[in-house]
């Protein structure tokens, strides 16, 4: 932990085509060694692929799919004594939003098709509709919450 002050939050800049800091957001964080060009191409592309697949505008998609993965709680490991129990607390805003995009990149990364792009369009159509692997991980963090609200008066 830092001892003297909390470091500022860093402005985002909202991306050129749909003006969403969103959606600037999940490109820097699926740019890989600096390569923000190729990282905003595959996430266009992707966007342009669900809107031709579904009939539906992809960034209506895109949004419910972040909106599908959020997490409402999480698990903390508090130290009471000797043992440390895992405590369940409420997300901050900042952090929901971030959790569920870390998720949804590290679904794209293990799932099986061929380029990124067919990845990232087939998990935010599956995330949007409630499956696919990071809205998998969204339902295991809230069931190991829900294990251990007995816990929950431990919370600072």
């Amino acid at each position: 932990m830092a001892r003297r002050r909390r470091a500022p939050k860093r402005e985002i800049s909202p991306d050129y085509k749909y003006h969403s800091e969103l959606v600037s957001e999940f490109i820097n964080n699926l740019m890989k060694e600096g390569k923000k060009s190729v990282a905003e191409k595959i996430f266009y592309q992707a966007l342009d692929d669900i809107t031709e697949r579904s009939g539906k505008e992809g960034i209506d998609i895109f949004n419910k799919a972040i909106n599908n993965v959020k997490p409402m709680v999480e698990v903390r490991p508090r130290r009471v004594g000797g043992a440390t129990y895992q405590v369940p607390v409420e997300v901050r805003s900042g952090r929901k939003v971030s959790l569920a995009i870390k998720w949804i990149i590290q679904a794209v990364k293990n799932r099986g098709e061929y380029t990124t792009r067919e990845r990232l369009c087939n998990e935010l159509i599956a995330a949007s509709r409630k499956e696919g692997q990071a809205y998998k991980k969204k339902e295991d963090t809230h069931r190991m919450a829900e294990a251990n609200k007995a816990f929950a008066h431990f919370g600072w």
